[in-house]
């Protein structure tokens, strides 16, 4: 089995000018796989999507930079408008398949499947490149609704080859096991942002499931 990499997702809201430099940081590292921009209203709602291009066009040449895959959450239309890698699909938000049609076979396509085993077989059917799997702990970056556990990612390894993401409240203190239960990535995004210093909190998180920290 492939060690298990990280997936950073952003904050619900940026400024970018503040926003840019802890990115850049976090990159720099040189342990991030995938990066999600996941943009949301205060009250939950969808941004409007020119927040997003707008954001988007200044963190994805940062991110080709670094060889991490930039994907966005939500909004398959916008995925060939600003170049990014993906695209990470709710449960509410378009098809797999309808975006899969859309966007051709060399877009990355994730699906959030919370803890339904069934709900991965048809993401996986419907060509997804990957499912995600959680909450796997409380966060506070969005309301949890479902709680996955590790016995999930060990099962998936056994009977599927689509890779699976490890979501909800994962941090540098309970990683290991869910790294070692079988996630293929490790999804991470208030562990990160809420740190004093975000290169050491990615570093820590990157002990914490295997991979080699690099040193400063």
């Amino acid at each position: 089995m492939e060690p298990c990499r990280l997936y950073v997702i952003s904050p619900a809201a940026v400024e970018l000018e503040h926003f840019i430099p802890l990115y850049e940081r976090v990159l720099e590292t040189g342990l991030v796989a995938s990066f999600q921009l996941r943009l949301k209203a205060e009250n939950g709602d969808p941004v409007h999507p020119d927040v997003i291009k707008r954001a988007s066009d200044a963190l994805i040449p940062m991110a080709q930079n670094h060889q991490v895959a930039f994907l966005i959450n939500d909004h398959a239309d916008l995925v060939k408008a600003t170049g990014a890698d993906g695209v990470h699909l709710g449960q509410s938000d378009m098809a797999c398949a309808d975006a899969r049609r859309l966007l051709g076979e060399d877009v990355i396509i994730g699906v959030t499947c919370h803890n339904s085993r069934h709900l991965a077989f048809e993401a996986g059917e419907a060509g997804a490149d990957y499912v995600a799997f959680g909450a796997f702990h409380p966060t506070p970056t969005k309301q949890t609704q479902y709680v996955a556990t590790p016995d999930l990612l060990s099962w998936w390894q056994e009977i599927a080859e689509l890779p699976c993401v490890a979501i909800g409240g994962i941090t540098a203190e309970n990683a290991a096991p869910i790294a070692q239960a079988g996630a293929d990535f490790i999804a991470v995004s208030n562990a990160i942002w809420s740190a004093p210093d975000v290169a050491q909190a990615t570093r820590q998180l990157a002990h914490a499931i295997g991979l080699e920290p690099v040193k400063d």
